[in-house]
C-alpha cells in the first residue's frame, strides 16, 4: 500500500496499514500540525475478555466512494487541512495490529485534531464495514447491529459541531 501523489488517500487493505507511513505522508513544511489515529484490536471488549482476533469484513464497492466522500465533506467543513488519508484494513486482525487509520495535516492544531475526530467517526457510522469478535468462548458480528448513515454535509450537522 503506497500513499498517492494526490492529497488525499483512503484506501481498505487485507495487509497491515502502514501507520508509520501515513504519518510522514500527510507532513508537509508547511503544515504544523499532524495527527494520526490509529484504532487498535485490543485484547478485551465490553463482557468479553480473551479477544484474540478481529476480522472485518466490507461492501468494497461502496466502502472507498464514501471514504473519499468523508475526506471531501472534511475539506468542506475545515479549508486549511493539507492532506488526509483514510485507511481501513479488512480481514483478520491481530491482536496490537491496526484496524484504521485517519491522519490529517494542516498549519494549526484545531483543524487537524477536529478532522481527524470527523473522519474516524464519520467513518465508523457510515461505511459499511463489519467487525467479528473472536474472544475466550465466542464469537461474534459485534455487540448489536450497525445501522449505516449518510454522511452528513456541514449543513447539516447540530450547532457547534461543523469545523471553523
Amino acid at each position: 500500500m503506497q500513499p498517492p501523489e494526490a492529497d488525499d488517500w483512503v484506501a481498505i487493505s487485507h495487509q497491515p496499514l502502514p501507520v508509520e507511513v501515513a504519518s510522514q505522508w500527510v507532513g508537509r513544511p508547511d503544515c504544523g500540525a499532524i495527527v494520526v489515529f490509529s484504532g487498535t484490536t485490543r485484547d478485551h471488549s465490553e463482557g468479553r475478555p480473551g479477544v484474540s482476533e478481529l476480522a472485518y469484513e466490507a461492501y468494497e464497492e461502496q466502502v472507498v466512494p464514501r471514504m473519499e466522500a468523508i475526506v471531501a465533506e472534511a475539506r468542506a467543513r475545515w479549508v486549511d487541512i493539507s492532506r488526509m488519508a483514510l485507511l481501513h484494513r479488512i480481514g483478520v486482525v491481530a491482536v496490537g495490529d491496526s484496524s484504521v487509520v485517519v491522519a490529517v495535516s494542516s498549519p494549526h492544531r484545531p483543524t487537524a485534531f477536529d478532522a481527524a475526530r470527523f473522519g474516524i467517526d464519520t467513518l465508523k457510522s457510515t461505511a459499511p464495514i463489519w467487525k467479528q469478535e473472536k474472544w475466550d468462548g465466542g464469537e461474534s458480528w459485534g455487540l448489536e447491529a450497525q445501522h449505516i448513515e449518510e454522511i452528513r454535509a456541514e449543513t447539516d450537522a447540530p450547532a457547534g459541531e461543523a469545523g471553523a
